[in-house]
């Protein structure tokens, strides 16, 4: 099932639906050439694009222009690419980015 609006009340039908397939975390999904990686993934229900590198917590889109790096994921091996500004290609293979092991013991928590 697909969350994507085929026809808006303003911007009117999307009639050329071209539909590719991807791969988001090893699991294959389903979009439209040329369109944004951030837009493939939210008509697919997921909101979570990556969890944040120190702290763990969920990240998703902000601000959708690229002006945030919210959304930077694993495209074909290149990390740190935006999913709000590059294009869903056939066969794109995305991972989420997530919290990297540091040796860092947070001061604020009584962990020993």
């Amino acid at each position: 099932m697909t969350m994507r609006i085929i026809d808006h009340p303003v911007l009117g039908r999307l009639n050329d639906l071209n539909t590719i397939s991807f791969t988001y975390n090893g699991e294959t999904l389903t979009g439209l050439l040329g369109e944004s990686i951030a837009a493939a993934l939210l008509a697919n229900g997921i909101r979570t694009i990556r969890y944040h590198e120190e702290s763990g917590t969920p990240r998703g889109i902000y601000c959708n222009i690229g002006h945030c790096f919210e959304c930077r994921v694993h495209v074909n091996g290149h990390q740190g690419v935006r999913a709000c500004l590059t294009p869903l290609e056939e066969n794109m293979d995305i991972i989420s980015g997530g919290k990297l092991p540091t040796p860092v013991r947070d001061w604020r928590t009584n962990n020993e």
